[in-house]
This record gives structure tokens, sequence and C-alpha cells, in this order.
């Protein structure tokens, strides 16, 4: 397929690799935290779930390079972390018992109806925003060879030191022949902490200049990479007018980016959302098609999208049936609990191919 970039063929290395923060969820479902008196725990982090996706659903040869904290809930995280299949490259870290590092905690209701999620984090003396240069062998981790790389403008936006840490990983994959993606993923909280807008596009603009494939919207593009806002109007959360308008000024700044998707969603209730997703490949436009969606947990499915988007292109296919197979696994992925798939490849290739729900027998 004329994607703008070759990759790899299969070697027996890794097919993904990223490099980011892992975290665990706290989820009360649809009890609000102040009257909650259980919670599920999830593991999770933007990076982790698009490798555990592929891994588990896909079927790929993942890993993970991160930060782990030698305590019990560092032990609970690592074992999610198997049992996604995703191999793990730590950096560790000793817990002092009283006050860190810590693994970061999201905690994170489900809503319901006309009542949102609410989402709100604890992310103090975070062992994952210590990492630095040099705290990773990627020439050890790329031995046997690696097909892509990715990492998240969450994890960048960490701490000043953690920005070098993605590039680091970027040259070394980029050197290894891997494709190289970012999901942009501006959250202005966490950049104020850092230096605000002004220096979230300086770091994000570094990054991307060693990036093959963006993942985010129009408001990631205008806020990440400082780039102008969308000369055309959407007349919907649907209508890609707006986020295609702008790929003339990403190709501008940015040259060697080849691919841009992200999804598009318009929130009815809590429940019901109407789901698509678009990608600007090679010059090429492409949208998925328009599905009503019942929700039960909407967190993880954009990175459901960028999971089934990179196997789509990992393994060779059209790049409109890419598109589908992220479109169709992220719409799976809100049907379960959790920020990481449950999901399986024939379930994602039914949906794609416009499948029902009937029931299977």
């Amino acid at each position: 397929m004329s994607y703008g970039f070759d990759i790899r063929p299969q070697s027996g290395g890794l097919d993904f690799v990223s490099v980011g923060a892992l975290v665990h969820r706290l989820d009360p479902g649809i009890i609000p935290f102040r009257k909650a008196n259980e919670c599920l725990i999830h593991v999770s982090g933007g990076e982790f779930n698009v490798a555990a996706n592929l891994a588990d659903c896909f079927r790929m040869n993942t890993g993970i390079a991160s930060a782990m904290v030698d305590y019990p809930i560092g032990e609970l995280v690592a074992e999610r972390v198997r049992a996604m299949g995703v191999q793990a490259f730590y950096k560790y870290f000793k817990h002092d018992g009283v006050a860190g590092p810590n693994i970061a905690t999201v905690y994170s209701d489900r809503g319901q109806g006309v009542r949102a999620p609410v989402v709100f984090y604890n992310r103090c003396n975070e062992a994952a925003a210590q990492l630095k240069l040099g705290d990773f062998n990627w020439s050890a981790m790329f031995t046997k060879g690696v097909r892509w790389f990715h990492s998240g403008g969450i994890f960048a936006a960490l701490s000043p030191t953690t920005s070098d840490v993605i590039i680091e990983g970027m040259q070394a994959a980029k050197a290894a022949g891997a494709v190289i993606s970012f999901d942009l993923n501006y959250r202005a909280k966490l950049w104020s902490v850092i230096g605000g807008h002004d220096k979230a596009v300086e770091v994000i603009n570094r990054i991307v200049q060693n990036v093959d494939v963006l993942v985010g919207n129009e408001e990631d593009l205008q806020m990440g990479l400082g780039i102008p806002g969308p000369e055309v109007a959407a007349k919907s959360k649907l209508d890609p007018s707006a986020f295609f308008s702008m790929m003339d000024q990403v190709r501008k700044k940015h040259p060697q980016v080849k691919i841009v998707a992200t999804t598009l969603r318009e929130v009815h209730s809590t429940n019901r959302h109407s789901w698509s997703a678009v990608a600007w490949i090679n010059g090429k436009t492409f949208q998925a098609p328009t599905a009503e969606l019942d929700v039960y947990d909407r967190v993880g499915g954009g990175d459901g999208f960028a999971a089934g988007l990179i196997y789509g292109l990992l393994t060779g296919a059209a790049e409109e049936e890419a598109v589908r197979l992220g479109w169709a696994h992220g719409a799976l992925l809100t049907t379960f609990p959790g920020d990481t798939t449950m999901a399986t490849l024939d379930q994602v290739l039914n949906v794609a191919k416009g499948g029902s729900a009937r029931i299977q027998r």
C-alpha cells in the first residue's frame, strides 16, 4: 500500500514498542466517587493501552518501556501487563513506604444518561515523570528488530525529562527501521505545570520532527503543534472538513508526516454516542462509516482506534480498510469495562465489514 513509508516485514522481533507512563484507574461504575463504596481497578496508560490492544486482540508481539515501583500497586500493574501479553522493559524505582515514588492514580466514574463521567488524577511523585535519558537500553530492546514505535503527549507533559526519553527512543527505533507514531493527546492542565502552552508547542514540535504517523483531532493539532485554527467550519462533530482543512499546514510544518488520523464522536448522552473516524494518508482522505454506540465505558476508545489502525497498516491493509479496523476496534472497546480490549480479532473484522450485533451461536 502507498502509505508514504516502508514497513519492515515480520522477523521474529517486536512488532510494536511504546514508551509511556503506566497508571491504575479506580472505577466505581455509575456511582459518583463521593458516594462510592467499592471500585474496580483497571491498569492503563495511553501508550500501554495501544500495546495491550495489539497484543491481546490482534496477536502482535508488543512491548512497553515504562517506570515500575517496588510496592504492591506496582506488582498489581506488572501482573496486568503480563496478562495482556505485553513484554515489559522497566526502569525500577524503590518505594520509600510513605511518599513514593508512586504509580499514578486515575479516578473515573462512568456517568449515566445526562450525567457525564468525571475524571480526576493523583500524579504526585509519579515514577514515570522521573524517567530520563539513558534509563532504557534501546539497542538491546531492538536486538531482534522493531517495526513500529509509539508514544504520546500525556507522557511528554509529565516532566521536563520525559520528552527527551521519547525522542531518544524514537531515534533509536528509527535507526532500527521502525515507523514512528505519536498521539498528540494535548492536556492543558499537565502542560501548565512545566511551562504552559508555549512550552508544549516547543516540545511537541521537537518530538514530531521524528514522527511518521500522528494521532489527534483539530484541537490537538492547533494546541500541540501551534497550527492556526481550521479555515473551514465543521457542520457537526462528525464532519471531517475542519480536520482535513488543516493537513496542508501540518504538511508544511512537518513534511515527513505521512498519516494523520483521529476519531470523530458526537455525544448525545453518556451512553449514546455517534462514532466515526478519519485519516489523511499520504495526501488522500478516508472516512469510516458512522455507528450509533451504546456505550458502557468510553475510556480507551481512542487508543482502541489507534491500535486497530496500526494493525491494519502493519499487515498491509488498504488505507480505507485500516481506518475501518481502527474504527471498529474503538467502537467495540466502548462496550467493555476498563481501558484495554476484551475484543477478538473476529469481532473486529465483523464490525469493520458492517456486521450486526445479532447473537452468535
